[in-house]
């Protein structure tokens, strides 16, 4: 774990190779899950505002989970994550007629979708930044290999949005750091 402003970043996060292939996963982390998306109480009222215009666009199954549990509900952790379909698949999930998986708030989805498969987590006052392996995102990992593109590096635009561009400026430089030190061993 490296120390990086007011987080813990896992050591994965810098060495890991990762670029997510939608044209061979299709999406499948927003169908597959056991839970929702973490989300924030402000990114809950963003989503709130837009639903008169989403529940058209919504499956039936979708709005009779939104009926019945709402937005959001607790995680066994207690975070507050986006309702899921059939104990999987997110409520703003939909499938395309090419079978590829698209979001209804794409352009307001939560901060953790953006930043999958990186998961934030509470560290005492910190944030824990960890790497999520999930094994449905194995043709992710075969392509950041081939493509030589670490985990961070592919993540760089939602890092930023969620802590700055000074703190993914620093963790550049402890990334290369540490590949300086790996090297040297």
């Amino acid at each position: 774990m490296f120390l990086i402003q007011n987080t813990l970043v896992s050591l994965d996060v810098l060495e890991k190779e990762f670029c997510c292939d939608l044209n061979r996963c299709h999406g499948c982390c927003c169908i597959e899950g056991d839970a929702g998306a973490p989300v924030s109480n402000e990114e809950l009222q963003c989503i709130n505002a837009l639903l008169p215009s989403l529940l058209p666009k919504m499956t039936p199954e979708a709005r009779e989970v939104l009926e019945k549990q709402g937005l959001s509900y607790k995680d066994p952790s207690g975070e507050q994550v986006l309702s899921i379909v059939n104990g999987k698949d997110c409520i703003f999930a939909r499938t395309n007629h090419e079978g590829c998986c698209y979001c209804l708030i794409q352009d307001h989805k939560p901060i953790s979708c953006y930043l999958y498969p990186i998961r934030l987590t509470k560290v005492g006052d910190l944030i824990g930044v960890e790497y999520h392996r999930w094994d449905i995102c194995h043709c992710a990992r075969q392509l950041g290999k081939k493509m030589h593109l670490p985990l961070y590096k592919f993540l760089r635009e939602p890092l930023i949005r969620r802590f700055g561009e000074d703190w993914y400026n620093e963790l550049e430089l402890t990334a290369t750091e540490w590949q300086k030190q790996c090297k040297q061993k």
